[in-house]
């Protein structure tokens, strides 16, 4: 057996920061991870999925211009972009865990499972930590319908060599959307099925109307209210049948692919670990530490806090416990303001409060709510779908919400998570002077 000071299960952004500052002070540390070493986030999340999108949004681009200067036949070809893909993400294990081991951080391969409060085995070997940092992240989610072992997986769908000519996805969240937004504009027919009345339903209803009028032109198919009973693999492709009120439906495909939440994951035998947790993972005090079993700690999508999942957020607490660890409890987490973007084309962007929430709490909340898509920021690329809603607490001169819609969404959002969290007044950010012309140097006649 051996023993160490640290033991890290996950290799994301929810380990890797406390593994290496727990190192650097001269803890002795190994990571554990059951993949190849990297993390969601770099491997088969948010970095591969953006190199996809921006082949999405050059067809986007390109299609909006036709007529009005540009002349163009581009087309995805798929196993080419693949290819592009790749040359982000099979470098990554093996410079992550170089980096490891060249810092002093033993790694092992395996699946992770606890045998006591403090030994974790992993292959045929078991190890002894004095303390243990549960970093696993989240996979998809059971949902426990006939046929679920057909489903292709988001990791999966990030690793298709050739794009099927029509594919199924299940749930309306934004892992869907991002997908069948790239998989549409790469010429395959796209169906989503969501069970409830509305879809990207943390996002504002107005914003996501205008989304889905954009998908639907791009020949996106959503259907609504529609739950899945169950996919059955045929000969060629699969059939899903869905239940929409009293009647049913069937679809075929070559594709059904998950797209209905995530859930921590937490297959590692925490019962005897006597680690506690809940469908919104391990249940954790305010340093990020096990309420049940005081060598384990937790981070990221795996621990039952009130971060969104989202790996700014795993990077963030694995501060805190770095810090919780390296000097005693000492540091509670704080969460900033969290700005979140679903990657469609146009993308969609919230930060702070929704409407709902806003009025809630001041029945005199000012929203500012505008189709801008003639402005000059959008006209000059032939952007069709392009809106904002702003709420403005007048009493104090502050944004307490902004809820964006466009290709410059993304980058936009940051400026209002900026005013919200350090509490600049309109005021002052009329008064601001931006590299204009810029979607930024928008922002005083949006307000």
């Amino acid at each position: 057996m051996k023993s160490y000071d640290l033991i890290v299960i996950g290799s994301g952004s929810g380990g890797s920061v406390t593994a290496g500052k727990c190192k650097k002070a001269g803890w002795s540390v190994a990571m554990i991870d059951s993949r190849p070493f990297g993390g969601t986030c770099a491997l088969r999340g948010c970095d591969p999925k953006k190199v996809l999108v921006g082949a999405a949004e050059l067809m986007d681009w390109n299609n909006r211009m036709e007529g009005h200067g540009i002349q163009s036949e581009a087309s995805i070809d798929w196993n080419e972009l693949m290819k592009f893909k790749k040359t982000f993400t099979e470098p990554v294990p093996k410079k992550k865990e170089e980096s490891l081991n060249e810092s002093g951080i033993d790694t092992y391969h395996g699946k992770a499972s606890f045998v006591s409060e403090n030994e974790v085995q992993v292959g045929d070997e078991t190890l002894k930590g004095s303390r243990i940092l549960i970093a696993t992240g989240a996979g998809p989610s059971k949902l426990n319908i006939e046929g679920e072992e057909n489903f292709t997986y988001s990791d999966e769908f990030l690793d298709l060599e050739e794009l099927p000519k029509k594919i199924i996805f299940v749930g309306g969240g934004y892992i869907s959307f991002e997908f069948a937004h790239v998989a549409a504009r790469s010429g395959a027919e796209v169906h989503i099925v969501h069970r409830g009345e509305r879809t990207l339903e943390n996002f504002d209803s107005d914003l996501v109307d205008i989304l889905m009028e954009k998908s639907k032109e791009i020949g996106i198919q959503v259907h609504l209210k529609s739950s899945v009973a169950s996919i059955e693999k045929r000969k060629e492709g699969y059939t899903v049948t869905a239940t929409q009120g009293e009647d049913s439906f069937e679809l075929e495909g070559d594709l059904v692919v998950h797209g209905a939440g995530r859930r921590p994951s937490l297959d590692m035998d925490l019962e005897k670990a006597n680690v506690e947790y809940d469908k919104k993972g391990v249940k954790v005090n305010r340093y990020l530490q096990s309420v049940s079993n005081p060598h384990v700690y937790a981070a990221g999508d795996v621990a039952a806090t009130d971060g969104l999942p989202l790996t700014p957020v795993a990077g963030l607490e694995s501060h805190v416990v770095s810090s919780n660890l390296l000097k005693g409890n000492e540091k509670e987490v704080e969460y900033p303001v969290l700005p979140s973007v679903v990657f469609t084309v146009p993308k969609i962007a919230t930060v702070g409060l929704s409407e709902r929430e806003a009025k809630e709490r001041n029945p005199n909340v000012k929203v500012i709510h505008e189709e801008v898509s003639n402005w000059f920021t959008y006209r000059r690329t032939n952007e069709s779908h392009a809106a904002i809603k702003l709420l403005i607490d007048e009493e104090n001169d502050l944004v307490v919400g902004a809820h964006l819609i466009s290709n410059e969404a993304d980058e936009l959002i940051n400026h209002f998570a900026t005013a919200i969290q350090f509490k600049i007044t309109t005021k002052q950010l009329k008064k601001m002077i931006y590299a204009y012309p810029t979607s930024a140097s928008d922002i005083a006649h949006m307000l």
